[in-house]
């Protein structure tokens, strides 16, 4: 049993996906700067996209689990 209200879950949901965020705009500003120099890396562009694929993974997961609490009944 948990002490933690549903809107508590939902709460700790929304600063993970809020870091997730934060975190996938940095990684597309990176790849932004990459692809400005004039000599890119695209071993690092590669990388920094799939970190990106990586982020919208985690997304994705967090937006199920919401929906699962969501439907939690208090």
């Amino acid at each position: 049993m948990t002490i933690l209200t549903k809107t508590d879950k939902l709460q700790i949901i929304t600063s993970h996906q809020r870091s997730i965020e934060y975190s996938k705009y940095g990684l597309e500003l990176d790849i932004l700067q990459e692809n400005a120099k004039s000599v890119s890396n695209q071993e690092e562009v590669s990388r920094l996209e799939d970190l990106v694929d990586e982020a919208d993974r985690q997304l994705a997961a967090l937006n199920a689990e919401r929906v699962s609490v969501e439907a939690i009944v208090e």
